[in-house]
């Protein structure tokens, strides 16, 4: 059987030992190696710092931020916040969905998108709006929406 390799889980633990309340932080910079928490990192760090897995779960499902399933390439979040949601975020959802052949909440066969319907974006001014990665997209409609979505899909088959 092949040894996985958590090496980078031991260094962000090491660089935190000793140090109090900093489990989220530990959990976060573990989750930025790959992306997303794998059941052995997390077995890891619980055992580590003194923490029950079952703990450790209910810390990762509480906040939105962590992931316990791997994310593609390109990470769509539609904002459904009262100003996107008044401004039609559920057509944009789905003309999304639509282009990418996929749910909000699953990632593309590829791994190139994965998309998912978050509270908010904090950029009520530009609604409705996304975001692809770290770039924001606002007063968008649903063409414009598939514009997007279809620079990005010829990005990546380039």
């Amino acid at each position: 059987m092949e040894q996985l390799d958590f090496s980078y889980v031991d260094e962000v633990l090491e660089r935190y030992r000793g140090h109090k309340g900093t489990l989220i932080t530990v959990l976060q910079q573990v989750q930025a190696h790959k992306g997303y928490l794998e059941k052995e990192a997390l077995e890891r760090v619980a055992r580590s710092m003194g923490v029950s897995t079952a703990s450790i779960y209910g810390i990762v499902t509480f906040y939105a931020q962590f992931r316990l399933t791997p994310v593609g390439k390109n990470l769509v979040r539609v904002c459904h916040g009262t100003a996107c949601h008044v401004q039609n975020a559920d057509g944009l959802t789905e003309a999304i969905e639509g282009a990418l052949n996929v749910k909000s909440g699953e990632t593309t066969p590829d791994m190139l998108f994965t998309v998912e319907s978050v509270a908010c974006l904090g950029c009520c001014s530009l609604a409705p709006v996304i975001m692809v990665g770290e770039k924001v997209y606002g007063k968008l409609s649903t063409d414009k929406v598939r514009k997007v979505m279809k620079e990005y899909k010829k990005k990546e088959a380039e």
